[in-house]
C-alpha cells in the first residue's frame, strides 16, 4: 500500500467550505478509479490553517494511473468552484510495511 501526503494552507474561516468541496470534487473523482481505498484529513491543532490530506491506494502503480488530464479538469473544477487556486505546500509519499 502507498500513501499520497499533501499538506495545504487553507484559512479557517475557509476551511468548512473547502473539505466540503474537496469531498464533492476531489474525493468522488479520485475514489472511481481501481486501488484508491480512502482518503483522511488531518487537522494540526498547533496550525489551524494547515490540512494533510492522506489517500491511501493499493499500489504506486494504481495511484499513478488516474490520468493527467483527469487530474487537470479536476484541479481546474475545484478552483472555480472555490473561487481561488490552494497550491500544496509539501507533497510526499509513504509506502505501508
Amino acid at each position: 500500500m502507498v500513501v499520497e501526503w499533501l499538506k495545504v494552507s487553507v484559512p479557517k474561516q475557509k476551511r468548512d467550505r473547502y473539505l466540503q468541496v474537496d469531498a464533492e470534487i476531489w474525493s468522488a473523482t479520485l475514489s472511481k478509479y481501481p486501488g484508491y481505498i480512502k482518503k483522511e484529513i488531518w487537522l494540526d491543532p498547533n496550525r489551524e490553517d494547515d490540512l494533510i490530506m492522506v489517500i491511501y491506494w493499493e499500489s504506486k502503480e494504481a495511484w499513478k494511473s488516474v490520468p493527467a488530464d483527469v487530474l487537470e479538469e479536476t484541479d481546474r473544477r475545484f478552483t472555480e468552484a472555490m473561487g481561488e487556486s490552494f497550491p500544496f505546500l509539501e507533497e510526499r509519499e509513504f509506502f505501508v510495511i
